[in-house]
């Protein structure tokens, strides 16, 4: 049985957008696309689109009956690499990214046996789309949030697509991913998997 620094790289796609499975989703797209630049790097990857489950609000790992974040979160645990994928909407992160960090929240109060944030060692990647402006704000917000509750960020760790303000084009429409879009998701997703790689090998210390 390969030990832990043997087995292969994981990485799990929360996907925020608004729409139900099986709706087209320009983020769920966004998501797969990221996934298959990781998925080079030897890294396995899952897609969860969060609308599908129920995610109470609230700031614990779990809320009760009826609450599905809990089976997330142990794929969040499970795995080395976060790619948290989100609309803009109104010039914020969706509704369901917030939420997703408010349930994440919850982490900053579970430590290992050293004391650090179980999200310590982890690697975060935002990836973001919309038809207006706002993707750096967006990822600015999202970064924030997960840096605080414990994920690291590699060197240009978001990747984004915005159409032209007032268009209806979405990014799952393109008929091809422009050319600066796509290198800069596979910049995002190769700095994240030798990061990941490199804290699997040296985690964070844990207090003194």
């Amino acid at each position: 049985m390969p030990t832990d620094s043997q087995r292969p790289l994981n990485a799990i796609a929360l996907v925020c957008s608004l729409k139900r499975s099986p709706a087209e989703s320009s983020s769920a797209v966004m998501a797969e696309h990221v996934c298959e630049q990781l998925r080079k790097h030897d890294v396995k990857t899952d897609i969860l689109r969060c609308v599908d489950y129920s995610i109470l609000p609230g700031v614990e790992a779990d809320m009760g009956d009826g609450d599905e974040w809990p089976k997330i979160r142990q794929r969040v645990l499970d795995a080395d690499i976060l790619v948290l994928s989100t609309p803009i909407w109104l010039g914020h992160p969706s509704s369901i990214a917030q939420r997703v960090m408010e349930r994440l929240d919850a982490e900053l109060s579970n430590t290992d046996d050293e004391g650090r944030p179980i999200m310590f060692g982890k690697v975060a990647v935002v990836a973001v789309v919309g038809n207006e402006d706002g993707a750096h704000k967006v990822f600015a917000d999202c970064a924030q949030g997960l840096n605080d509750i414990g994920f690291s960020f590699a060197a240009q760790a978001n990747t984004y697509w915005t159409g032209e303000a007032m268009h209806s084009t979405d990014y799952a429409d393109l008929a091809e991913v422009p050319e600066q879009v796509s290198n800069t998701t596979a910049t995002a997703a190769r700095n994240a998997a030798h990061l990941a790689g490199l804290l699997r090998g040296g985690q964070f210390p844990g207090q003194q």
